[in-house]
C-alpha cells in the first residue's frame, strides 16, 4: 500500500469520524515542494558546503563538481578565438586594399563571432561547476558526497524555501460548497503552538477517493476532495505532521 493511498484511507476514515462530531473540523498533513538542485553535466564532487539541516540564502555556494575538462575547453576556445580575431584584422586589412573580397569579410565575421559565442558557452560550462543555491531555504536532504559521481539531472542537494510548505487536508463532497479559495483556516496538531493559520490555494475539481459502487446519495458522503492551504506562519510546522484543519476561522 502506498503512502498517497494510506493517507487517502486515513483521510477518509478520519471524515467519517469528524462528520459525527464537527464538520468543520478535517483531517491532513504537512507536505512540502522541494527544488532539487542537479548538475547539467556528470561529475565528481569535489567540495560539499552544506550539510542537512543548514540555512542557505540564495546564491550561497552549495557544492564544487571537478572542472579539469571544462578548463581545458574555455583554453581550446580562447585559442579558436584568437585565431578568429587574427583572421578577421586581415579579412579587414585586405578588403581596405582592395585585395579582399566583401565575402571573405563577412566569413571572417561570422567565424569570429561563432569563435566568441563557442568561449561564451565553454565558460558558462565551467562557471556551473560551482553550484550556488538558487532560492533562500533550508537543505532537507544531501544525495552525494565528496568523491562520488553524479549524473547529469540528479539531484545532489534537495531545497525547500519556507513558501513551499502547504496543508493538505480532505473534504467531503458535501462540505465542497462552503469551502473557497483565499479562505482562512485554522490549523492545529499535537506539538504546534495555539492561533496557528492558513488560506486556502487549491480546491481539487475531482474525488481522490470513490467508493466502488454507484452514487447513492448514502455514498456520495464518502468521496472527498483534495484541498491545498499555504500556512501564514510556515516555521511552525514541519513535513509530514498530520494536521487538523478548522474551518470558519477569522482571517
Amino acid at each position: 500500500m502506498t503512502f498517497r493511498y494510506a493517507a487517502l484511507m486515513m483521510a477518509a476514515l478520519a471524515l467519517a469520524g469528524c462528520a459525527k462530531s464537527d464538520d468543520r473540523q478535517l483531517q491532513g498533513w504537512v507536505e512540502a515542494e522541494t527544488i532539487f538542485v542537479s548538475p547539467d553535466e556528470q561529475g565528481r564532487v569535489e567540495e560539499l558546503k552544506v550539510r542537512q539541516g543548514d540555512k542557505v540564502t540564495k546564491g550561497d555556494l552549495l557544492f564544487t563538481l571537478d572542472d579539469d575538462m571544462q578548463k581545458a575547453d574555455v583554453q581550446v576556445r580562447e585559442a579558436a578565438l584568437a585565431s578568429a580575431q587574427q583572421g578577421f584584422a586581415r579579412a579587414q586589412e585586405l578588403l581596405r586594399t582592395a585585395a579582399g573580397t566583401q565575402k571573405t569579410m563577412d566569413d571572417a565575421k561570422a567565424a569570429l563571432q561563432q569563435a566568441q559565442a563557442n568561449l561564451d558557452a565553454a565558460q558558462t560550462r565551467l562557471t556551473r561547476r560551482r553550484q550556488l543555491s538558487p532560492v533562500t531555504g533550508s537543505v532537507e536532504e544531501v544525495y552525494y558526497r565528496p568523491g562520488e559521481t553524479v549524473q547529469p539531472g540528479k539531484p545532489v542537494v534537495a531545497l525547500l524555501p519556507p513558501a513551499n510548505l502547504k496543508i493538505r487536508f480532505f473534504a467531503p463532497e458535501r462540505e465542497l460548497a462552503a469551502i473557497q479559495i483565499g479562505e482562512s483556516v485554522g490549523v492545529t496538531c499535537d506539538s504546534c503552538a495555539t492561533g496557528l493559520t492558513a488560506k486556502v490555494t487549491f480546491i481539487a475539481r475531482s474525488a481522490e477517493y470513490t467508493p466502488p459502487v454507484i452514487y447513492s446519495l448514502e455514498e456520495r458522503a464518502k468521496l472527498v476532495y483534495l484541498i491545498e492551504a499555504r500556512p501564514d506562519d510556515p516555521s511552525k510546522f514541519r513535513v509530514g505532521q498530520p494536521v487538523t484543519v478548522t474551518r470558519g476561522v477569522a482571517p
